[in-house]
């Protein structure tokens, strides 16, 4: 059998056109899943740093309800992992905006967060309550802006009755965990975070303190008031601190 010589030409330019087409459609939705978990990769400086957003609610082991604006801990795991791995990416930003959220997937993502070898650092814009707290200490550097606000209390029970010991007893680890995470990656003592978390008659029917920018960074949990300017800067001088 016989083709001729233009069908074949037709032929391979269809083709190559095909895997163009696939290649473009790979691109774009590579593109969309990054821009709708608020993950994007810039250039500052020509240094590659990503940028990944913890926003809503961390949804751990159970579904929220699709109204809540979740971020899901499943997600940012393999994302951290391969933001590790990468030869290209040469720092991390984090940004918080959190209410809190799983106790064990927040405190999940902040013990990778502290392992990482890649230069972090976060900044909380809005809030970063309860397990944003050690979510916010857990990079290299901290910042947050004056106008956030951090929300400080102990393990919630959500509404369970503890019935038997070994469950008081399980919060009280979970809450032990915590400080000791915190304390261990910012500068406020063991003691002075308990405190926070014990003070009575500043949240309606409950303990805990909240505070503002400047009162994050004066109790020692945040290490600098600060904006995206100055997070980006710390992340430069430490990759180029690197280079050298």
């Amino acid at each position: 059998m016989f083709i001729d010589s233009n069908e074949e030409t037709k032929v391979n330019n269809n083709q190559e056109q095909g895997n163009d087409d696939c290649q473009n459609q790979d691109e774009q939705v590579r593109g969309a899943s990054d821009f709708e978990t608020g993950s994007i990769t810039v250039s500052k400086d020509g240094h590659f740093i990503h940028c990944l957003t913890i926003i809503g609610q961390i949804e751990g082991h159970y579904i929220l309800p699709s109204q809540n604006k979740t971020t899901k801990y499943e997600h940012v795991i393999p994302q951290l992992v391969a933001i590790e791995e990468s030869k290209e990416i040469e720092g991390l930003l984090i940004i918080l905006n959190t209410v809190g959220g799983d106790v064990e997937a927040g405190l999940a993502i902040a013990e990778l967060l502290s392992t990482m070898k890649t230069p972090t650092a976060s900044l909380v814009l809005g809030g970063g309550h309860s397990i944003g707290v050690p979510l916010a200490v857990s990079c290299k550097k901290s910042f947050i802006v004056p106008s956030a606000t951090m929300t400080v209390h102990p393990v919630r029970m959500n509404g369970l009755v503890l019935g038997v010991p070994q469950t008081l007893s399980y919060f009280e680890k979970m809450q032990d965990r915590i400080v000791n995470f915190v304390a261990n990656n910012s500068k406020i003592s063991a003691d002075d975070f308990r405190t926070l978390m014990m003070k009575t008659g500043e949240l309606i029917m409950d303990v805990g303190t909240v505070l503002d920018g400047d009162g994050a960074v004066k109790s020692g949990l945040i290490d600098e008031m600060g904006g995206l300017s100055d997070a980006l800067d710390f992340l430069n001088k430490c990759i180029e601190e690197g280079e050298n």
